[in-house]
């Protein structure tokens, strides 16, 4: 059954915009409450954000509809993503929380669940919930009603979680990094973890204003951490984005290494000290040939899966490997993270960095990627991709490619865009059928 508001992750949306408005945020807080109140036992949710303007109004009707059906409500405010599933574990709540639109910008703001176990909700989970809010769920009796508190030593909790990563034998010391929070969730966790753990730390994207997290700084615009790192002589550069479950990282020439790359090195790191569960790793269609080549010559396996990390997490889970993740930044690292964390992936990859004494040039470029481009197109409703003369385009381009790249077209999960990507030995036919696609869904969506 197709679902109604959740995504492929969470529910998201532009602010005061069905399905992201005050009201919907108390309708799903009474679902999901009312979904998860099981037992006798007084019942908690946890709930974090990140440091959009909006989160204050989706924080506050969160509150009010599941201290509504009984529940008492823990807040920790600015924190990432893997910090809730975290929390929402080790506190023993419910349910875990997580006000964000990851990296989108800040008039986006989204809703994602976590269960009792830290992980994101099961579909049969959303389904429920979705169910649920276009029901009728009935208020707690007066005396029944939930509390709200916040906690202040969320942050200090992470930090200590983080840094439990990694290896107690090695320190920071001597390592000069750039780390850029992306005026996001991670602003003061970050920089503090890195810093008690040794390092020198230049920290820019902490000055959140609630209207900058995403804006220019961040995993997904690297080009002032790329500056900052040359002019400052730095060692490496981090960048989270608005939610820190995504992590890219940047050498000390200024050359940005995406997620590919950086699961090369945590898995053939990970397969030399005997860690690396089921001889391979999780990635995604989007992820590259060369990262697949590279993988299979260490005698690693490469598994893939539709875009998205649940379903990173799903084939993880389902088939027993700890180390997963997107091109895009979303690794995880199932030993440590229910989800993706920029921060403890960070701090695996600085590990390495550490044991090697190599510069980061030399360690993160593991492969030679094959020329592959993606561009996104925009479209206001319908199925484009359902059009037959898109359909034609798409398979001739197929046919173009056979034997000698790869081609992956979909629609996004949190936003309405198509994505086109194309991958092959010949970067110039990769571009040529990479456009022909890109102008017949356009045409299309009129």
């Amino acid at each position: 059954m197709a679902r109604k508001y959740f995504g492929t992750d969470g529910i998201r949306g532009r602010t005061n915009t069905q399905p992201m408005t005050a009201a919907m945020a108390m309708k799903v807080g009474m679902a999901a409450g009312a979904h998860f109140v099981r037992g006798d036992h007084k019942h908690r949710v946890v709930i974090g954000k990140d440091t959009r303007l909006s989160g204050y109004m989706i924080e506050n009707a969160l509150v009010a509809g599941f201290t509504s059906v009984g529940m008492d409500v823990t807040l920790f405010g600015p924190l990432p993503t893997p910090a809730i599933g975290m929390l929402t574990k080790s506190m023993r709540a419910d349910l875990g929380v997580m006000i964000s639109a990851s990296h989108n910008p800040y008039a986006d703001n989204g809703i994602k669940l976590f269960g009792p176990d830290g992980y994101k909700l099961s579909d049969r989970d959303e389904l429920a919930i979705e169910a649920l809010i276009d029901g009728d769920v009935a208020p707690a009796d007066a005396a029944d009603i939930g509390r709200a508190r916040r906690v202040e030593d969320a942050r200090g909790r992470y930090i200590h979680f983080a840094k439990a990563t990694f290896p107690d034998a090695l320190t920071l010391d001597g390592l000069k990094i750039v780390v850029d929070c992306a005026n996001g969730a991670a602003y003061q966790v970050a920089p503090a973890a890195l810093w008690e753990l040794g390092a020198e730390v230049v920290a820019i994207g902490v000055s959140p204003n609630g209207k900058n997290i995403n804006d220019q700084v961040g995993s997904t615009a690297p080009q002032v951490l790329c500056e900052t790192v040359v002019a400052s002589g730095a060692h490496i550069g981090i960048a989270l984005d608005g939610d820190a479950d995504r992590l890219i990282v940047v050498d000390e020439t200024g050359r940005v290494i995406d997620g590919d790359q950086l699961m090369a090195v945590i898995a053939t790191g990970w397969a030399r000290s005997g860690t690396l569960k089921g001889g391979g790793l999780v990635a995604t269609v989007m992820s590259n040939l060369g990262l697949e080549r590279h993988l299979s010559a260490q005698g690693i396996r490469l598994i893939r899966t539709a875009v998205g990390d649940r379903y990173v997490l799903e084939a993880m889970r389902g088939q027993g490997y700890n180390v997963g993740g997107e091109q895009s930044g979303h690794i995880i690292l199932s030993d440590y993270a229910t989800t993706g964390d920029g921060l403890v992936a960070a701090l695996q990859i600085l590990a390495e960095l550490v044991r090697s004494g190599l510069p980061a040039s030399q360690l993160l470029h593991r492969f030679d990627p094959l020329p592959q481009l993606l561009k996104n197109v925009r479209f206001k409703g319908g199925k484009p991709l359902d059009d037959a003369s898109v359909q034609a385009a798409i398979a001739d381009a197929e046919r173009e490619l056979a034997g000698r790249g790869r081609l992956v077209i979909r629609p996004s999960g949190t936003e309405p865009v198509i994505r086109v990507m194309a991958e092959g030995e010949d970067a110039g036919q990769v571009e040529a059928v990479v456009d022909r696609i890109c102008d017949a869904v356009k045409t299309a969506a009129g």
